[in-house]
């Protein structure tokens, strides 16, 4: 009598002979694969019972229908059943020979298919032979497009090869990524001094009234209550270039793409062009007071605040100079909205954009402000967010000054994570290799780079052996041994006669005797560096080291006058990269005038703008005719309705029969109204203001017979005698219809139609401009000036005198 089996027995047999009857089907399928797992053998079918069993035998089929059934619709724990049911005991094979012959393997595991494993090795197969397939359409793709356009091939194989790799973007991207909460002065001030100390210096320096009190948010500046309101910054926004300015760009410096940057540039708009516009005019006007008449019309215009920071710093009021220079970084911020994040180290402004330049030029200004208040964690931020901005051609020199803030601040991983980046790619080039960075300014090839870089690993090394540390040095020494003298002068630190007497650490005063441009750089850079950093190797350890490190390796040193190394001396050929250094020095003057005699002369005799200094040579534009071609003047005045007119006047004279004579006086002088285009409210305001110019024209109507002088080419609408200073931007040869022309203003009482109608809809316009009241003896004695003469003026004003000691005399009811 067979054995009695229980229910899950009995289940597992009828899985086991379902599983042979779906095995025997697939073994006779003509297209079964190859790779499919086996399958153990099933078990026959359910053999007679007797006793107890046979009672149970339907129940227990419909029970074991309905699991099959329950575990059809759940795979997972008909898995796990599977595993834990079969054993090769219980399970017995009555027909062997029907069944497909299998390993010995497959019939100790009951796997019913592939395993997990197996599945996902299949889907990459599958997806591998699918990537080729589309692969080997792509090459069959280019091989004909090789045929036809030979040239495509080789462009492309050039191209890949060059092309930086994303890892190494990502790299650079972290390493430039800027630190929101180091963007603070105030809070590394508070770390040194308190917060108290600085909260009390903070409410004395503050004067002046609050413009408001809603506090203004910025990443950049910290806003004060003294400035414009938010709403106010108006003009600039930003847009990323098209394919075809960044194409033309990488041709302009002979680069290659990288990869993971974006570049974009900022925009200016119709306004902001215009106040540019007069902005440069006031420049070349030598005036600094026209400067504040601009911040009337927009007070967030970045050229204006930063040249008035210029005006303030040589005054040495540098506290209001750092005021301009947060007002204008203000300003840009209001325009790095929406995708453009200029902390994540991957977004590039082009400097070749002239309306990019001022953000770059007040960065560096809060740079160097930044130092001289001691905020140097602080300025090494912004000074990573100047590099960030444009690292390739660096436009202001942002290495030289993170160079030796990286050690003063700590970021000593930084600085060799950085060296360590783009080590690879240097040797590479060094040794004839091609590289992604070609032509491109790399930190390693600058001199003070490569001693700040062995001081960090011999900080970073503690106590412990300096071998990679001296080896860095050593390599320093070699490449850029001019460091050496000027850096042991500086620092106090004694070099044997010898070593001074070696023709490699010959000293240059000058260019003179250098033999171009690149030489000239070199020796500028070494004395740049040991000028700022000679604090660094000061203490006795560093001292010691770095003497040690120089007598052991100065016999290896060549006894000509040392020259630039390779890589140095081919990229500071180009003048894109040359420029940069001179930039630096040029916007560091008070610090770096010494150095002026490494600067070739025709740059320093050039011409330069405080606001736009040394000019890019790859420069796509800069503020010329073309550029202001097409502006309006919004500083010259706008034709206002006679009710307008009428309303300002009441307002400047109230009294009636005065304002009347003066009227008549407008009206009986053409030439007034072109020497003051604001009409006779302007004419009156400047008269009271600056009685000077009231004399210069008195003169000017005897001398011509009552005919002002006519406005001369250049001059600026209601300019000063002697304004020949002024200069036109719009060249002569250039279509008069390029320019908006600007309308004249109209005699009072000469109104057309159109004013009429808009004398309701500008009725509003006036009531927001403020003006007082002139005083009624200025009123008298301007009309009598030009009506009845001096005589008769003295005469007024006696009898005048008279009159109120008559007055007086009579004392008061």
């Amino acid at each position: 009598m067979p054995p009695r089996l229980n229910k899950r027995q009995l289940r597992a047999q009828e899985e086991l002979q379902a599983l042979k009857t779906d095995v025997v089907q697939d073994v006779h399928e003509p297209e079964q694969s190859e790779e499919a797992s086996p399958v153990s053998p099933a078990a026959p079918p359910k053999h007679a019972v007797g006793g107890f069993a046979a009672l149970m035998g339907d129940e227990d089929e419909e029970s074991s229908e309905e699991d099959i059934q329950t575990r059809s619709s759940k795979p997972k724990k008909k898995k796990k059943k599977k595993k834990t049911a079969v054993t090769p005991s219980v399970v017995p094979s009555p027909h062997p020979e029907s069944l497909t012959p299998e390993p010995e393997s497959s019939q100790n595991t009951p796997s019913t298919g592939p395993s997990k494993k197996e599945r996902k090795a299949l889907k990459k197969q599958k997806a591998k032979e699918k990537q080729k397939d589309e692969l080997d359409d792509v090459d069959k793709a280019l091989a004909e497009l090789s045929l036809k356009y030979p040239d495509l091939k080789q462009q492309l194989a050039t191209s890949s090869v060059v092309t930086s790799s994303p890892a190494a973007a990502r790299s650079l991207a972290a390493l430039l990524a800027v630190s929101l909460q180091h963007l603070d002065s105030e809070a590394e001030l508070r770390k040194f001094f308190g917060s108290k100390v600085i909260s009390a210096a903070k409410s004395g320096s503050s004067s002046g009234p609050a413009r408001h009190s809603v506090l203004q948010r910025s990443n950049l500046t910290r806003p004060q209550s003294t400035w414009w309101p938010a709403q106010l910054r108006e003009g600039l926004s930003v847009r990323p270039l098209t394919p075809e300015e960044v194409d033309t760009g990488l041709r302009r410096h002979a680069w290659q793409p990288l990869h993971g940057e974006k570049l974009w540039s900022v925009e200016y708009s119709k306004k902001y062009r215009a106040v540019t516009f007069e902005f440069m005019r006031t420049v070349m006007s030598g005036d600094p007071e026209g400067f504040y008449q601009l911040l009337r019309v927009l007070p967030y215009h970045g050229d204006t605040l930063l040249q008035l920071s210029e005006v303030y710093h040589h005054r040495e009021e540098h506290s209001t100079a750092a005021d301009y220079v947060d007002r204008a970084l203000f300003t840009y911020e209001r325009a790095f909205v929406g995708s453009f994040n200029f902390t994540s180290g991957a977004n590039r402004l082009d400097f070749d954009h002239v309306e990019n330049r001022p953000f770059f030029l007040a960065l560096h200004r809060q740079v160097t402000d930044l130092q001289r208040r001691g905020c140097v964690r602080t300025a090494f931020e912004f000074a990573r967010l100047l590099y960030a901005l444009e690292p390739w051609s660096d436009p202001h020199g942002a290495i030289l000054h993170l160079e030796y803030l990286a050690i003063k601040t700590g970021m000593i991983q930084w600085m060799i994570d950085l060296w360590d980046l783009f080590e690879p790619d240097v040797e590479k080039e060094g040794k004839g290799g091609k590289s992604p960075y070609a032509r491109r300014l790399v930190p390693n090839i600058l001199p003070g780079f490569a001693y700040s870089h062995a001081l960090a690993l011999f900080i970073r090394e503690g106590d412990s052996d300096h071998e990679r540390s001296t080896e860095a040095l050593k390599d320093a020494v070699r490449k850029f041994p001019p460091v050496v003298p000027l850096l042991a002068d500086k620092a106090d630190i004694s070099l044997s006669g010898d070593i001074r007497a070696h023709p490699a650490f010959r000293v240059h005063p000058d260019a003179s005797m250098l033999l171009s441009d690149s030489h000239a750089i070199f020796h500028l850079l070494s004395h740049l560096y040991a000028q700022r950093a000679s604090a660094l190797w000061k203490p006795s350890a560093r001292a010691s080291w770095f003497a040690q490190t120089v007598a052991s390796v100065y016999n290896t040193l060549p006894t000509a006058s040392p020259a630039p190394p390779k890589l140095f001396f081919t990229r500071f050929e180009s003048p894109s990269l040359a420029w940069s250094i001179y930039r630096h020095v040029l916007v560091n003057e008070s610090s770096c005038r010494s150095f002026f005699p490494f600067v070739p002369r025709q740059i320093l005799d050039a011409r330069h703008l405080a606001c736009d200094p040394l000019p890019p040579a790859t420069r796509v534009n800069e503020y010329d005719s073309e550029f202001f071609r097409g502006v309006e003047d919004v500083l010259a005045a706008r034709p206002r309705s006679r009710r307008q007119e009428a309303r300002l006047l009441e307002r400047l004279v109230p009294d009636g029969v005065l304002r009347g004579q003066l009227l008549d006086l407008w009206n009986a002088h053409p030439a007034l109204a072109q020497r003051f285009p604001g009409g006779i409210v302007q004419f009156a305001q400047i008269a009271e203001q600056m009685p000077e110019v009231l004399e210069d024209m008195m003169v000017g109507l005897a001398g011509a017979g009552g005919d002002m002088p006519q406005q001369r080419e250049g001059e600026m609408p209601g300019g000063m005698p002697g304004g020949e200073f002024m200069v036109n931007f719009v060249d002569p040869d250039d279509d008069v219809d390029d320019v908006d022309d600007i309308p004249a203003q109209p005699v009072h009482g000469a109104h057309t139609p159109e004013e009429h109608a808009e004398d309701e809809e500008n009725e509003g316009e006036d009531e927001e401009q403020e003006v007082a009241p002139l005083p009624v003896r200025f009123v008298r004695s301007l009309v009598n000036r030009f009506w009845g003469g001096q005589s008769n003026n003295t005469a007024n004003e006696s009898s005048d005198e008279e009159d109120d000691q008559l007055r007086d005399t009579e004392g008061v009811d």
